[in-house]
């Protein structure tokens, strides 16, 4: 019996002593991540023009497009694909800033690049843009190629290019919804 409470008092001791020296070391660890990682700006810097749409096996809701035909416009460039939770959680969001400024000059221009083999099905595409009330530009890129051009790596992720054809933000994952409202709104403002 003695045994057993020693053993289970030190599995116990040393998970509290873990806990507290991980602990400790979280602040500083977040900090200097935090510290590494770019502004969104900083990163859009560096990413200069916009790739081009390539490898697209099927366009949705439009005839094809590129970059250059898009020139004049502001452009959201969104990364999904619908078999991803995060991508379902953000698509009302798109859809919300399309129906905003779809008739003051932004085009948003989906990018749905699978992640698993049934996402390649362009039926499944499509019902998945009537279930989710998608009527912007979808491009299919089963083979990745735009989402390689682009050197893009989460889903979802989003691409706001201005008129020039120049990527000036992005962001990966869900949130920061706000924050490109504002930035499409100023975009948009300054062309008019």
């Amino acid at each position: 019996m003695n045994t057993a409470i020693s053993i289970r008092s030190l599995a116990t001791l040393a998970s509290v002593i873990s806990l507290a020296v991980f602990g400790a070391m979280t602040p500083g660890i977040a900090a200097e991540l935090a510290a590494k990682q770019p502004a969104p700006f900083q990163v859009a810097a560096a990413q200069g023009t916009a790739p081009n749409f390539v490898g697209i096996d099927t366009w949705f809701n439009s005839a094809p497009l590129s970059i250059a035909s898009l020139r004049g416009k502001v452009v959201l460039v969104n990364f999904w694909t619908y078999g991803c939770v995060n991508c379902v959680r953000s698509l009302p969001h798109v859809v919300e800033l399309y129906a905003k400024y779809k008739d003051k000059g932004l085009v948003v221009v989906g990018i749905h690049t699978p992640e698993f083999p049934f996402e390649k099905s362009a039926s499944n595409v499509k019902a998945a843009l009537k279930r989710h009330g998608i009527t912007y530009p979808v491009a299919q890129d089963n083979d990745s190629k735009t989402w390689n051009a682009y050197q893009n790596q989460y889903w979802p992720a989003q691409y706001l290019v201005d008129q020039n054809g120049t990527v000036i933000y992005q962001h990966d994952g869900e949130g920061q919804y706000d924050e490109m409202d504002r930035l499409v709104g100023r975009l948009l403002n300054a062309s008019s």
